[in-house]
């Protein structure tokens, strides 16, 4: 019997990687599609064989040491249990998108297929995800191959029945063992199960039906989105093979912070700062607010921390813009550090003033808010 390793002339302590260069050189140069010699066929399948016990750390020690007897399969068929099968060799090497079987021409999968869904990752401003607008992006994208209108064949050309499977996308082989010879149908390792191939690929999309494009979109972000929501845009992913539907794009949105506002679900908060004459008499400020500027109207003695509500300021309910959260407004004191000799008079007769009407509740009111040594 001839040597593997002459069959695919490489050397005995030949590397995984030199194994496979050697043989997808040789498939493709004998395959029977290809390659109308007489013998190809029979050559390729000798150089499959060859390939299918080295690129096999087990079986190529046990083929070392022992030769095609110590495969425990009868010459020339592979032994399924050792092997893991023809198909699934041919997987491990050729599968994917787009990729190259055996014999040079591209493997069609069975049937429609619909296209991946894709993702985009959109960033917008704070304003925007409050009141919604219409966004350009552009995304790339597998269309249709307008040459070969998704065959993956040259145009005038088209798919041919697999030699190897006669069309039928299974091949059988006999496994002998020591309970009896068996035969097994496993899927077509040259054309993937699919019984045709393609031997002579569209050059414009390189046999894949499709071929990826940017393309400008238009889509409308909707009021009240946050980051996290996700929108769907029906048909827009990858387009699918054999006449499959396309898959969807999916707009994932992440809104940028405001300087100055805050978000929680449906609400705005933001703060502001107000000296202390305005907490005690009262006073009209204007805000920054998701609308603009507005005019916040703060009651006379207003306490810290106190919180002003502004209703329906707040962000549009999402899928009902007409609904909208509300505004709070926290307050914050600034309390003088330094102050000159006439607002100190004042203050102290306001304070003797205020004390003498509530000695008992409010003693010491000056010395509390403004110390001795303000």
């Amino acid at each position: 019997m001839a040597d593997f390793y002459q069959i695919l002339g490489v050397p005995r302590d030949a590397d995984s990687d030199t194994l496979k260069r050697a043989y997808r050189k040789l498939a493709r140069q004998y395959h029977p599609d290809i390659n109308k010699d007489p013998g190809a066929e029979e050559k390729f399948k000798e150089i499959g064989r060859a390939y299918e016990v080295l690129a096999d750390e087990n079986s190529r020690s046990r083929y070392d040491q022992f030769g095609e007897a110590g495969l425990g399969g009868a010459a020339g068929m592979p032994d399924m249990g050792d092997m893991g099968g023809f198909a699934d060799l041919f997987e491990t090497f050729f599968n994917g998108f787009g990729g190259q079987s055996p014999q040079g021409g591209r493997s069609q999968r069975r049937g429609p297929q619909q296209g991946d869904d894709l993702r985009y990752d959109l960033n917008i401003d704070f304003k925007q995800a409050i009141f919604g607008e219409q966004r350009e992006i552009k995304i790339p994208h597998l269309e249709i191959c307008e040459i070969c209108r998704g065959s993956g064949a040259r145009k005038g050309t088209g798919p041919t029945n697999c030699s190897t499977c006669g069309g039928s996308g299974q091949v059988r082989r006999a496994t002998r063992t020591p309970f009896g010879n068996f035969t097994q149908v496993a899927e077509c390792p040259t054309c993937g199960g699919v019984g045709q191939i393609i031997s002579d690929p569209c050059s414009n999309c390189s046999g894949n039906g499709v071929k990826q494009v940017r393309k400008k979109l238009r889509i409308n972000i909707p009021a009240g989105v946050d980051t996290g929501t996700k929108l769907r845009v029906s048909g827009e992913g990858n387009a699918g093979l054999k006449g499959g539907p396309s898959g969807d794009l999916y707009v994932f949105i992440k809104v940028k912070k405001d300087s100055k506002l805050t978000r929680e679900g449906i609400n705005i908060y933001s703060e502001i700062s107000i000296s202390y004459l305005q907490a005690i008499l009262g006073d009209t400020v204007q805000i920054d607010t998701v609308d603009g500027k507005v005019d916040l109207e703060i009651p006379g003695g207003t306490q810290p921390n106190s919180i002003l509500t502004l209703d329906n300021k707040g962000v549009p309910r999402l899928g009902n813009p007409v609904a909208r959260g509300n505004h709070d407004v926290s307050i914050k004191v600034k309390l003088p550090t330094r102050i000159n000799e006439d607002e100190r008079k004042l203050l102290e007769n306001l304070a003797l003033h205020y004390s003498s009407q509530n000695k008992n509740a409010n003693s010491g009111l000056f010395t509390k808010f403004f110390g001795k040594d303000s």
